[in-house]
């Protein structure tokens, strides 16, 4: 990669950092940062190439952050760009899916194709997602959550992506902690709103 196709990423970066220190709170804060992936990243093609989409399928992304309650149970999705309004306060058991693969191994993780991961899981309530990439948010050693994005189209999530949204995630454990975010958490846990799926999914 040369260094001109650096400079689409490295100004989403500076500007979501930006928007992500000003913003009125820590969901705020991480809403910025899952917008400007939202708006950014993925292959915006993808969805026209033979077998990215099955009968039915439309191309469609969601954004957002999952961090982990305070007594360690959920996945609570935080900051979501394009989920279901029911599901703004999605509550994944901490052991779920990949969320949970990228929690217990606290590593980043792309699925090009979902439908090659078995143990892959439909948690959003609207369709099962194509493609997907998680980044972990860490501070100070402790895993804090993920920023996530995920397509319906297969192979719309890439290598490069994947490098944005890690750089991205970084910049997320900072504002999330200089938001106040951990007492945030605490007081917002457990959700009036939730809503509970099992490890299994939809």
């Amino acid at each position: 990669m040369d260094i001109q196709d650096l400079r689409p990423a490295l100004a989403m970066i500076d500007r979501a950092g930006e928007a992500a220190l000003e913003a009125a709170g820590p969901e705020a804060a991480i809403r910025a940062l899952a917008g400007a992936c939202f708006e950014l990243l993925g292959d915006r093609e993808a969805h026209a190439r033979p077998g990215a989409l099955k009968d039915g399928e439309r191309q469609f992304m969601v954004a957002g952050a999952f961090f982990v309650t305070p007594d360690a149970r959920y996945h609570m999705l935080v900051g979501n760009v394009n989920f279901p309004p029911e599901q703004q306060r999605l509550m994944v058991p901490i052991d779920g899916g990949h969320p949970g693969w990228v929690y217990a191994n606290r590593s980043k993780l792309i699925l090009r194709n979902t439908d090659e991961h078995g143990a892959f899981r439909q948690y959003l309530k609207t369709s099962r997602m194509g493609s997907a990439i998680f980044a972990p948010i860490v501070w100070q050693g402790a895993f804090l959550g993920q920023l996530i994005m995920a397509a319906q189209a297969r192979f719309t999530m890439r290598d490069e992506d994947l490098a944005v949204l890690v750089a991205c995630s970084r910049v997320a454990a900072g504002v999330w902690i200089a938001h106040g975010g951990p007492a945030w958490l605490d007081a917002s846990y457990p959700p009036r709103n939730g809503f509970y799926v099992d490890r299994e999914g939809m």
